[in-house]
């Protein structure tokens, strides 16, 4: 694996925190889980496993900025950099014992993402970009989008609002709207490896309302460099503020016009 020593720092410290989360998956029933709101949960492991990488993160580091999920914005001596992370995307999964959950690790340089990690730890795949220089999977696989061109044959993926959320309506009419165009529709409950798997081939296309830059900041760069294409949900906007689509080059512009008809 040859990449910056940015990046061997974020990859770093993803295994760090993979394995700390694997130890404690292994022990979910017995885990120690405060609630933060309808379906939204926070765990013991969740918090350590931020600590973990911003320990690492900022120990090497220590000029940059900072944005977590669990400890929030920090600022740093270097205005022009920060680190975005989510120690633990997939919560709800992590905690109902479905191995499905990630490690997400961006480097943001003057408002752009030029580094990302997206690790799950418990298939040990490490799938990780930089800008100009491809999307990858663990040592030495190069990753492509899928070249599916009909939307018959694709499969999407998606989000479905949990809770006191105000976008369900919005999402059941982009599912009437997409379902009986493809091939079908998943949720899986992990932005950032809904936006890996996009990158991979294994998704032909992904949307999603009311996320956080810390869930798709990693997910967004994986995707483009792996030659995919992402907007905000609605057009001219920044995918960063949380309502994104994203999908091959060939399928985007059906399945865009699809959901925002």
């Amino acid at each position: 694996m040859q990449g910056s020593a940015n990046l061997n720092l974020m990859i770093k410290a993803a295994r760090k925190a993979g394995r700390s989360l694997v130890k404690d998956f292994r022990e979910v029933e017995n885990l120690q889980v405060s609630t933060k709101g309808p379906g939204d949960f926070v765990s013991k492991a969740d918090r350590e496993a931020e600590r973990l990488i911003k320990e690492e993160l900022l120990g090497g580091r220590p000029t940059y900025g900072w944005i977590g999920e669990e400890t929030g914005v920090q600022a740093g001596a270097d205005p022009t950099r920060r680190w975005i992370v989510d120690p633990l995307d997939g919560t709800t999964n992590f905690l109902h014992g479905m191995p499905h959950w990630a490690v997400s690790i961006a480097l943001e340089h003057k408002g752009e993402i030029v580094s990302a990690v997206v690790y799950d730890p418990a298939k040990d795949e490490m799938f990780w970009a930089e800008k100009g220089a491809g999307c990858w999977l663990n040592d030495n696989r190069r990753l492509r989008v899928s070249g599916r061109r009909a939307m018959h044959e694709a499969v999407f993926a998606t989000g479905v609002p949990f809770g006191a959320k105000q976008t369900l309506p919005a999402m059941l009419k982009d599912l009437g709207r997409l379902m009986p165009a493809c091939a079908g529709v998943r949720r899986w409950g992990a932005a950032s490896l809904d936006l890996a798997y996009v990158a991979a081939g294994r998704f032909d296309g992904y949307w999603e309302r009311e996320l956080s830059a810390w869930d798709i900041a990693a997910g967004i760069l994986l995707v483009k460099e792996a030659g995919g294409l992402v907007e905000g949900l609605r057009e001219g906007t920044d995918p960063l503020d949380g309502a994104l689509i994203a999908a091959n080059d060939g399928l985007f512009k059906p399945m865009a016009d699809t959901i925002r008809a």
